[in-house]
């Protein structure tokens, strides 16, 4: 599954602000067309607030964010559909549906009301559980599986829904690491644009093309993996002593944790 043609994201000096807090301050990024550019950063540090902004939930106090030069906040919903499609950290799980049904309502933005499945929505369904190894899981009920199933049946849906902007929320999280590496490598074989937040940072840097490094609702850094991930930000971003090496089968940043002395 290659999806549809990416599209440039420009994220243009946006706030945030929920009550006297204030998430994001005048961050700006772009992901290129077919980029995948990554959001690290601790906790607390606005990367999926900043997320939820991009796709349409959470309206920036100020600043834009722009979809190929259009504004998301002004797109029609059946338009941002067929558009942008998200895996946010804590979806609704009371789903009644079988695995399939739920990667099927991927399909939901490019159908008329009514229509049934044809021949390309049942290809696309079952190359996009093919993608995140859940093949077998397609007749399961939904609201029966493990937390890292879920999470790969909607990433499914999501690339079912074939968009030229995909945004996730920390979506290795609950997943083993085979799974990890099957989801994140189904991301790098699309030709969507792909704005992802993670957790890990070698698999940030193996898998994205640029990095923004958040950090109290700010960028800090941003640009290519190895010009990122240095020990001086790491220790002033996160506060730890680490060490970081070019992997010498992949060529990416490898960093390594030290612990602190006692």
């Amino acid at each position: 599954m290659t999806g549809a043609s990416g599209t440039e994201l420009v994220v243009d000096g946006v706030s945030l602000i929920a009550g006297a807090h204030r998430l994001v301050e005048d961050v700006s990024l772009t992901a290129r067309t077919g980029e995948v550019v990554g959001l690290v950063g601790p906790n607390g540090s606005g990367k999926s607030s900043l997320l939820r902004a991009v796709y349409r939930v959470l309206r920036p106090a100020s600043g834009r964010v722009d979809v190929d030069g259009a504004d998301v906040w002004s797109m029609s919903a059946r338009r941002l559909a067929r558009t942008v499609a998200a895996v946010v950290q804590e979806p609704n799980a009371g789903f009644d549906l079988t695995v399939r049904e739920v990667v099927a309502m991927g399909r939901t933005p490019h159908k008329r009301l009514l229509d049934g499945d044809t021949l390309e929505d049942d290809a696309l369904i079952r190359s996009a559980l093919a993608e995140v190894n859940a093949t077998g899981l397609a007749h399961r009920p939904f609201d029966q599986l493990s937390g890292g199933e879920r999470q790969r049946v909607l990433i499914a849906r999501a690339l079912a829904q074939q968009p030229s902007l995909l945004v996730l929320d920390e979506p290795t999280n609950h997943l083993d690491i085979r799974h990890q590496l099957d989801v994140l490598g189904a991301l790098r074989r699309l030709s969507a644009t792909v704005l992802v937040a993670l957790h890990d940072l070698n698999l940030a840097a193996y898998y994205c093309d640029r990095l923004y490094v958040l950090l109290d609702g700010e960028v800090t850094a941003s640009g290519p993996p190895a010009e990122v991930l240095t020990p001086e930000l790491l220790a002033s971003v996160y506060s730890v002593a680490t060490e970081v090496t070019v992997h010498p089968r992949t060529g990416a940043p490898q960093v390594t944790f030290l612990p602190t002395s006692t």
